[in-house]
Order: C-alpha cells, then sequence, then structure tokens
C-alpha cells in the first residue's frame, strides 16, 4: 500500500464451492462498505460458472471478480472433485495468485489484506510471501473449527490415530454431544478419510500464522461452544450469519434457478410441502438411495419440490415423474430463499449444510436431516440435539420418511423453539454485535497498517 491509499484493496480467496463462495461475497460487501475494493480470486472452473445474476450483483456491489488458472484447461464449468481442487489449489494456482498480488500490490491503491477460506489454505502461504497480512475465513460453524483445532488433542488422547482413523467410537471430549464418528474427515474409504485428514492437518499447521479467523456464525455460538482452543492465534472474530434472507436481496447461484417452481408453489396449502435439497457440492445420496427416497416421498400422499440434478434422475424409478406429476415437482436447482420463505413449505429435508441451515432458521424453517459429509454431522448435532428445530433421518424407506414428515410438522413446540432461535440469529439479536466485532477487526488491521491509512 502507499501513503496517499484511496481505498485499498482487499482479496478474497473463497475455497471454490457454492456454499463458500457465497458467504465470501457477502464478506466482501461488507468489506467494500468499510471502505476497501474487495477483489474476489476464482479459479476458472468456478468463475465461468458464476451466472450474470452474480455478475450483476458484484458490480453493483463494488466487487471484482478475477479469475487464475486452474489447470482444468477448460473453463466450461466442469465440476471438480475435492482431491482434483486440493491438487490444483496446492500445485497451480499458488504461482498465479502470487502474481496477482503482486500486480495488485502495486497499482495506486495497494492491498491492504488477504482474507483466505481455511479449506483453499495455499493462499495464507502466499499471503506470507508477499508480505500483506492475511486473515482466515471459516464458513462454517464454530465449533467445527475448533474440532479441527482439537486434532492434536484427539491424537494425543487417543481418540484418533496419527493419520485420524478413529481408535474408538468415543465422545469428543471438546463437544460431548458428538462422537469420534461425526468428525468432518470421514468420508468414503480409509485411503480417501487418510488423505482428507492430512489436508485438515496442513490446513491447521499454516492457519497457525494468521492473527485473524472470521467466523460465519452467529456470535452467540461462540458463547454457546463450550470447546476450549489451545492456540492463542488466530484471535475468533463471528461476524455472521453472512446470508440474507430479505424479499430485497437474493443470494448468487452458480446454476440457473428453475423458478417455475414459485409458481407451482402458490397453488399448494399452507405448511404442506416438503421441500427437499442436498445441496451442490457433495454427490447427494446415491443412486440407490435416490430411488428409495422417491417411493418414500410418494407414498408420504403430501406435495413435494425435490432438487435433483439431471444426473441424479437416472435413479428415479420408472413412471415416478408421470405418477407424481400433479402434487410433485422435480426440478436441476432452485431459489432456495424464496422457496424456504414461502408459508407453503411445511418442512426441508436437507443435508445439513451451514448456510442452507442459518437459511431454514431465518425463514422459519423446521428441517428433516440426512447429512452427507463434513461439517454437516456437526450442524445436524445442532439441529437435533441443541436447538431440536429438526429430526434426523434413520434412512428413507416409506415408514421413516413418513414418520419423520409426521414429527417435524405436527410438533408445535418445535415452532417455539425454532421461532425463539430465529429471534437469535436475526438482526435484532446478532446483527449489532456482528457488527461491532466487524469494526473492531476493520480498527484493528488500520492499527497494524497505521501509516499506510493516513
Amino acid at each position: 500500500m502507499k501513503p496517499c491509499a484511496r481505498r485499498p484493496k482487499v482479496i478474497l480467496v473463497p475455497y471454490p464451492a457454492q456454499g463458500h463462495v457465497t458467504p465470501m461475497l457477502k464478506l466482501a460487501s461488507t468489506l467494500h462498505s468499510h471502505g476497501f475494493d474487495p477483489v474476489l480470486v476464482t479459479p476458472e472452473f468456478i468463475h465461468h460458472r458464476i451466472s450474470p445474476a452474480v455478475d450483476r450483483m458484484t458490480a453493483a456491489g463494488g466487487i471484482a471478480i478475477v479469475p487464475i488458472p486452474d489447470g482444468s484447461g477448460t473453463g466450461d464449468g466442469v465440476p471438480c472433485d475435492f482431491f482434483s481442487v486440493e491438487k490444483a489449489m496446492e500445485d497451480i494456482m499458488p504461482a498465479h495468485l502470487e502474481r496477482l498480488v503482486g500486480e495488485l500490490d502495486v497499482a495506486d491503491d495497494g492491498v491492504a489484506l488477504m482474507v483466505v477460506d481455511l479449506l483453499a489454505s495455499f493462499a495464507i502461504e502466499v499471503g506470507n510471501r508477499c508480505g500483506v497480512p492475511t486473515a482466515g475465513f471459516w464458513p462454517a460453524m464454530l465449533t467445527t473449527y475448533k474440532l479441527v483445532a482439537a486434532i492434536p488433542e484427539l491424537v494425543r488422547e487417543g481418540h484418533i490415530s496419527d493419520s485420524g482413523i478413529p481408535q474408538k467410537e468415543s465422545e469428543v471430549r471438546q463437544h460431548p454431544s458428538l462422537t469420534t464418528q461425526d468428525l468432518p474427515w470421514l468420508i468414503g474409504p480409509v485411503n480417501a478419510r487418510k488423505a482428507r485428514f492430512r489436508f485438515w492437518t496442513r490446513t491447521l499447521h499454516r492457519s497457525a500464522s494468521l492473527r485473524w479467523l472470521l467466523v460465519n456464525s452467529f456470535p452467540e455460538e461462540e458463547d454457546e461452544a463450550k470447546i476450549q482452543c489451545s492456540r492463542d492465534y488466530p484471535t475468533i472474530v463471528p461476524i455472521g450469519p453472512l446470508t440474507n434472507p430479505s424479499p430485497l436481496t437474493k443470494n448468487p447461484s452458480f446454476w440457473e434457478e428453475d423458478t417455475t417452481c414459485l409458481t407451482w408453489l402458490k397453488n399448494q396449502e399452507p405448511h404442506s410441502v416438503i421441500y427437499v435439497s442436498f445441496g451442490s457440492w457433495v454427490s447427494p445420496i446415491g443412486c440407490d438411495k435416490v430411488a428409495s427416497l422417491a417411493l418414500s416421498l410418494e407414498s408420504t400422499q403430501r406435495p413435494f419440490l425435490w432438487v435433483l440434478g439431471p444426473s441424479w434422475r437416472e435413479g428415479l424409478p420408472h413412471g415416478f415423474l408421470e405418477r407424481v406429476r400433479s402434487r410433485g415437482r422435480v426440478v436441476s436447482w432452485a431459489p432456495q430463499v424464496e422457496v424456504l420463505r414461502d408459508r407453503v413449505v411445511g418442512c426441508y429435508l436437507t443435508h445439513c449444510g451451514w448456510n442452507s441451515t442459518v437459511e431454514a432458521v431465518q425463514c422459519g424453517q423446521r428441517m428433516l436431516c440426512w447429512p452427507v459429509a463434513g461439517d454437516q454431522f456437526v450442524n445436524c448435532q445442532y439441529i437435533v440435539e441443541a436447538w431440536r428445530v429438526g429430526v434426523r433421518l434413520g434412512g428413507f424407506g416409506e415408514r421413516e420418511v413418513e414418520d419423520g414428515v409426521r414429527r417435524v410438522m405436527e410438533d408445535g413446540e418445535m415452532g417455539v423453539r425454532l421461532a425463539k432461535l430465529k429471534e437469535r440469529m436475526m438482526p435484532a439479536k446478532a446483527s449489532s454485535r456482528a457488527v461491532a466485532n466487524m469494526a473492531g477487526f476493520v480498527e484493528d488491521l488500520k492499527r497494524m497498517t497505521e501509516d499506510d491509512f493516513l
């Protein structure tokens, strides 16, 4: 940065998935309101997937989106799996990001800060090499971060091996409602679990150099989380939830939304519709479970709206779409907040992603939980056990689904608890603390770079 800087730049590096880019864009907008010019850096395969709606939103909010090569060589938005994205982040993207930081830092305004999604931790090392102050960003619950931060202790106490494999199914002392089977790297076969654990330990090692960690969690969640971090840094700064379920705004989407489902909803009875969506990144549930869930939704005799990508529709039973045409709707992608805000929706069958969880609470929707991967198991525990605003499904059989729908829709006390939780997450309770936390972070940054802000 230069002494005469007008609006210093902030470079933001999200992990390339919808649930990570969306809150990072909201953070970029907040930083813009504090006098910074945000530059969101994305790999080419994500940049070319961003819809015109995102471009319009970022242009209006003063946010620049800059792509860097990821090695795909296509730029056509072809999805990548976790390990191919990891390889691109480790082997290809660092050099390109470092070049971009250098170019932006010699511009008139300079670079005041990098904000790095911890799942894109390669960028922390780039920030350190370039001498740019770097803050971490955690897009999920604080609780999940603290589970990751507790890895050394979990190994030392014998809960997990030094390759991350549970040695026994036991409660995690750092969070008694979770067991070693709920740890976020336990996805897929053993080799995949070990590889994901190496990813997390590398992330944890790199994050030790951070001064701050901005957490996309409502401030009261910090009070509720009984886990204690043994490390002094980074300083935890709760600034969420970075969602905005307002009729005047909408979350950006990487995919074209089928808005005709909103018209279909208008023809349904209040609180009658089962909304089903398993998110955008993790393969939802597998073809066999798609078939089972389809038959169970059909047997409930209730209206439903199901978000299911074209590649997964092959798992639908023969004739299913024709049989449920009068009361069911299957779409490739839906404007989720608008759906959840509609009073005809009676419950939400969800994978328990953090953004989806917060949106459901803020829109007053009860949840049927089927966690798939990562932090979703932690979120599910909060939804079902701590907040008691949802039910975890035991399977997709007809009896399990019907029983789960009935328990969620007919529990009057659940509605009361949900209303109270919504009050805590909505601006009246959370916003003032989140705003104060963000302002304190900016002031801390300014003190660090005091001469540059003169």
